[in-house]
């Protein structure tokens, strides 16, 4: 397998530079994501996500907690950005992906903290809840690699990403790690304040597949290129889970890489009063058959 990751040709070609004006361009009337709000980000009008002109990064640092495949001995070089383009009641993550409060980093820091992590020795950058922020991202990648950057890139996302928005970005991400996390439109409404969320991940993750494939591993178990899909189960059945599975096994790859999770906790908005159903941990009897549907439905790589 071919180590170089696949910005570096573009950057040569001078392609990742008109990848990365064509995305500026798109902040005048804001449409990176499925929201479509059209506001003036380069005049710092906000829109769903809250993200203005520069991204925003609540922290960097070596990750030893991600699937192995990318965590390795050395950890991934995650990137965590704020704020998010979802805006799911039970975020794990609330207090960064529904705040703006950091600081913001302009292209030449962005880049300065993926030259940070690769002298760290992470295996990879690995760019957490960036939909929001592509161009930004195609901005500030020329002048890392200028600086010797040379690692494989990780798209960490929810799923809700415009096909559009990806398309600018084959041939520079080299792994993407989408979640899918629910089918119904009713529970997408309710939970991630996204009805057509199961329509527009689905769009996304056929357009990763075809732009990276089936995950491929070096001779130390290292992810160099590929799709992997998070799932979370969630109690009571509202992740759909055997949906989920059939679709990612029918229409995707039965080949696909995917880490069904079993971590979900009540957070952020999740009480008994508005969403008693989500408000305790799955049982290990429907993490169990979380599994099953997935073995059932044809997946067989899992993390």
């Amino acid at each position: 397998m071919d180590n170089e990751p696949s910005y570096l040709a573009l950057y040569r070609s001078g392609e990742l530079g008109r990848r990365a004006e064509q995305a500026l361009a798109g902040l005048e009337r804001c449409s990176n994501c499925p929201r479509r709000c059209n506001a003036n980000r380069f005049k710092d009008q906000l829109g769903t996500c809250k993200i203005g002109r520069y991204a925003r990064v609540s922290s960097y640092f070596p990750h030893h907690g991600e699937e192995d495949c990318l965590s390795g001995q050395m950890g991934s070089g995650t990137i965590f950005f704020a704020q998010c383009n979802l805006r799911c009641v039970f975020c794990q993550n609330y207090d960064i992906s529904q705040s703006g409060d950091f600081p913001e980093a302009p292209p030449e820091r962005l880049a300065e903290m993926m030259l940070e992590l690769q002298e760290l020795g992470c295996h990879n950058i690995n760019f957490v809840t960036p939909s929001h922020v592509v161009a930004q991202i195609l901005e500030a990648l020329p002048l890392a690699v200028e600086r010797g950057l040379r690692l494989p890139l990780v798209f960490n996302t929810s799923g809700y990403d415009s096909v559009p928005t990806l398309r600018l970005l084959d041939g520079v991400i080299d792994i993407h790690m989408p979640d899918f996390k629910m089918c119904s439109e009713v529970f997408s409404l309710k939970y991630l304040l996204a009805k057509d969320y199961s329509k527009v991940a689905q769009a996304a993750l056929q357009e990763m597949h075809r732009q990276v494939g089936d995950l491929a591993l070096d001779e130390n178990g290292i992810a160099r290129r590929g799709l992997l899909v998070r799932h979370l189960v969630m109690p009571s059945s509202v992740a759909g889970t055997e949906q989920v599975m059939k679709f990612i096994s029918r229409k995707i790859s039965p080949n696909t890489y995917v880490n069904l999770m079993e971590q979900y906790h009540p957070a952020w908005k999740v009480d008994s009063t508005r969403f008693r159903e989500i408000n305790r941990h799955p049982t290990t009897e429907e993490y169990q058959q979380a599994l099953e549907l997935t073995h059932k439905a044809g997946i067989h790589r899992l993390a």
